[in-house]
């Protein structure tokens, strides 16, 4: 009896990036008795950094972050799936994206890999807690700072979050970041929406400064917190919305307004690649193909804990009824998010400017400085970088 095709993956290890994809590993196999593949998992932190070549050089399939693309199309360690994957396929994928979680992944005239999951920034709190203080969820910017200033407000300000978060208060003030080749905002706005960020996580507890968003919801919806209700940015996820999975179920909506306006927050997500450095592609791509299709992604894979990159897990009732419509609540964020850039050499960029922001906000760097390395650090990142998108 021959061996089995081996495929090896890996994600981050958390119940959302973990076990979804374990789940229809399970199922393809027993659908598919000649492959076996096995699912490895990294931190969050070094899934954000992790260098995606290193990545294709050990693993069949990989879960990535979409500003990756831009190295994938310069260097080639991915499939380019649009060559490899039906069209047809590739066409509803598209006509039900999350936002623009889809063509993120779409770069340099190919697209690498499949959007398995979609997240941004929105807002999460305890429903108990701000009942018992006598407070509603916010819904604006000032109604937001009132309930910080009372002690009731939470951020994730680990370096990476700041980065996203200021890309966001760039945009509210009225500049999209990254619109010319020049500079990432100018120094009216940048100093604006360093000011903003700020305000808020100097109302919210210290510990918040090294706080990931994993990290926020599990303070929020633990056992022993009494006090923090509300988180007004983190990237979501919808497991803390549902029943059994922490100690206090969390209600997730649009962040609060700023200026009458909703915010635009920062795409996040995942997306599902194929290594091109690996030999067993066909047994790859048949399994990212059925692990992105529209009815695993509604069923078995939101049933896993994932939080689907197909709109029609994002729509389905059995969904949002057990987690308390966190998709239909939070969808119109992901179809506003911002869409970072995506460049060879903005990785470096995102990995280096997150804690130039951070020390800003902290005050050991001041606005002019912090937002000049931040122009400098752009015009490099863009050294390498072909004028396509």
């Amino acid at each position: 009896m021959s061996q089995p095709t081996r495929l090896r993956g890996m994600t981050w290890g958390h119940t959302r990036g973990y076990l979804p994809v374990v789940a229809t590993a399970q199922r393809f196999q027993e659908m598919h008795p000649d492959i076996e593949i096995v699912w490895e998992k990294r931190s969050l932190k070094a899934f954000e950094e992790f260098p995606v070549e290193k990545l294709a050089a050990d693993y069949d399939l990989m879960v990535i972050d979409h500003p990756f693309v831009g190295y994938a199309a310069a260097h080639g360690p991915l499939l380019p799936l649009d060559e490899h994957l039906p069209a047809d396929f590739l066409a509803d994928q598209a006509a039900n994206s999350v936002g623009a979680s889809h063509p993120s992944y779409t770069y340099g005239g190919n697209h690498w890999a499949l959007a398995i999951d979609a997240a941004t920034p929105v807002a999460f709190w305890r429903a108990d807690l701000l009942a018992r203080f006598g407070f509603a969820a916010p819904r604006t910017w000032d109604e937001l700072i009132a309930l910080a200033r009372a002690g009731h407000v939470e951020i994730p300000a680990a370096p990476i979050n700041c980065l996203m978060n200021f890309y966001t208060f760039c945009v509210a003030v009225g500049e999209t970041p990254f619109a010319t080749r020049e500079r990432v905002a100018s120094l009216d706005t940048g100093r604006v929406a360093l000011a903003r960020l700020r305000e808020l996580i100097s109302l919210c507890d210290p510990g918040c400064w090294t706080r990931n968003p994993i990290a926020s919801h599990d303070l929020v919806a633990s056992a022993d917190n009494t006090r923090i209700a509300y988180c007004p940015l983190a990237y979501g996820y919808s497991n803390y919305a549902r029943a059994g999975y922490a100690a206090h179920r969390l209600v997730f909506g649009a962040p609060p307004s700023l200026n009458g306006a909703a915010l635009h927050t920062t795409l996040g997500g995942t997306g599902l690649a194929v290594s091109a450095l690996r030999p067993n592609r066909a047994a790859a791509l048949a399994y990212a193909e059925f692990t992105a299709s529209p009815e695993v992604q509604r069923t078995l894979y939101a049933a896993a804990g994932g939080q689907p990159g197909h709109r029609a897990a994002w729509l389905d009732a059995s969904n949002n009824a057990s987690s308390g419509d966190y998709f239909t609540r939070t969808l119109p964020v992901l179809d506003n998010a911002f869409l970072r850039p995506r460049h060879n050499g903005y990785m470096e960029f995102q990995e280096r400017g997150g804690p130039i922001v951070h020390a800003a906000l902290r005050g050991t760097l001041s606005d002019v400085e912090a937002l000049a390395r931040l122009d400098a650090l752009y015009l490099h990142s863009l050294a390498s970088a072909p004028l396509f998108a």
